[in-house]
């Protein structure tokens, strides 16, 4: 998406019924999704439903490993691992680059013979 409007892909623009259009879904599909935490879209007002591209590309996966005969709990579980990776995945590059920026001295006392 466009960031000269101050958009991302994490910004919630699209009314369920559009959503469903770009995922490829039915827009039961898309509530029953909220319902089980699969996808998680903004609300205005509170009550409507907005969508963003990431929730739409989530969307996406989810068909995609429904497709491949994995049930909805399965997923859920899945999608969470692949949240735990990322994130653990940015700890060990802010680890990294802590360690990297860090001189590091390493003394010996001289030996006697």
């Amino acid at each position: 998406m466009s960031e000269h409007y101050g958009l991302t892909e994490d910004t919630p623009v699209y009314v369920i019924s559009v959503a469903a259009q770009l995922a490829g879904l039915h827009p039961q599909t898309l509530r029953q999704y909220d319902r089980l935490g699969l996808v998680s879209p903004g609300r205005l007002g509170g009550r409507n439903r907005l969508y963003s591209m990431r929730d739409i590309a989530r969307l996406r996966e989810v068909q995609r490993l429904t497709a491949e005969g994995i049930n909805l709990s399965g997923i859920l579980r899945i999608l969470a691992l692949e949240a735990e990776v990322e994130r653990l995945r940015g700890r060990l590059g802010e680890l990294h680059r802590e360690i990297t920026s860090t001189a590091l001295v390493v003394w010996r006392p001289q030996r006697r013979n």
